[in-house]
C-alpha cells in the first residue's frame, strides 16, 4: 500500500520488518523441510562429496551437528546458524547471523 501511494517514508521504516519476517518465513521454510522424516521428504544425512567435505573439514557428521549446536547456543537473542561454502577457499564453514 504505502508503495503503492508513492510514501517512500513508510517503505523505509517497513524494510526492516520485512526482511526480518520475509526471511524468518524462508528460513523456517528450509529448516522444517530439512528436519521432516525421510519418507515426509525430509533430509537425508550428506553423502557423495558434501559428506566427505563434512567428515573431512568437521571430522563427522556428528562432530559438525555438535559445532552448530554450540554456535547455536552462543547466539544472543535469535539468529540462524548456517553451513555455508566459502568458493575462494573451497571449503566449508559454520557461519551465524542474527535474527
Amino acid at each position: 500500500e504505502a508503495i503503492n501511494k508513492g510514501d517512500t517514508s513508510t517503505v523505509v521504516k517497513l524494510q526492516s520488518a520485512i526482511k526480518f519476517n520475509g526471511g524468518g518465513h524462508v528460513n523456517h521454510s528450509i529448516f522444517w523441510k530439512n528436519l521432516a522424516p525421510i519418507h515426509e521428504g525430509g533430509g537425508e544425512p550428506p553423502k557423495g562429496s558434501l559428506g566427505w567435505a563434512i567428515d573431512t573439514q568437521f571430522g563427522s557428521l556428528e562432530a559438525l551437528i555438535q559445532r552448530v549446536n554450540a554456535e547455536g547456543a552462543a547466539l544472543q537473542g535469535s539468529g540462524w546458524v548456517w553451513l555455508a561454502l566459502d568458493k575462494e577457499l573451497k571449503k566449508l564453514s559454520v557461519e551465524t547471523t542474527a535474527n
